[in-house]
């Protein structure tokens, strides 16, 4: 069954192109909707997508994905001694960055559509 594409309207943007990292990130930030925070997407790509992403990773992926319009943040002071009291980011998606995810969404369900019969039997001739 193939999958329509939603069209766009004259006013929306055009979806930006991403990274494996970029996107999960975007889907992380989307995730942790009650925290949206840098340490909290590090943990959900650690327990969830199995990348084990270093800060310095992280800050710059969160860079570009400013520098694109994908992401903002706002600053927060942090109660947490372990700071410093250095101020933590609470990110969020754009009106881009939410655009982008939906079309990225889009194009994945297209091409995973009817796989699952096709990788088991990529998998038993493999096993074969």
């Amino acid at each position: 069954m193939k999958r329509k594409q939603k069209k766009r309207g004259a006013d929306e943007p055009e979806p930006v192109k991403l990274g494996e990292l970029e996107l999960l990130v975007l889907l992380s930030i989307l995730r942790q909707r009650d925290e949206p925070f840098a340490n909290q997407v590090r943990r959900d790509l650690r327990d969830n997508a199995g990348r084990q992403v270093s800060r310095g990773a992280l800050y710059r992926t969160l860079e570009r994905l400013r520098v694109k319009e994908l992401v903002s943040w706002e600053l927060e002071p942090s109660a947490l001694p372990e700071r410093g009291g250095h101020p933590m980011r609470r990110l969020a998606l754009t009106e881009l960055g939410v655009i982008t995810v939906r079309h990225s969404r889009s194009v994945l369900l297209t091409f995973l559509d009817g796989l699952g019969d096709v990788l088991d039997e990529v998998e038993a001739e493999a096993r074969a």
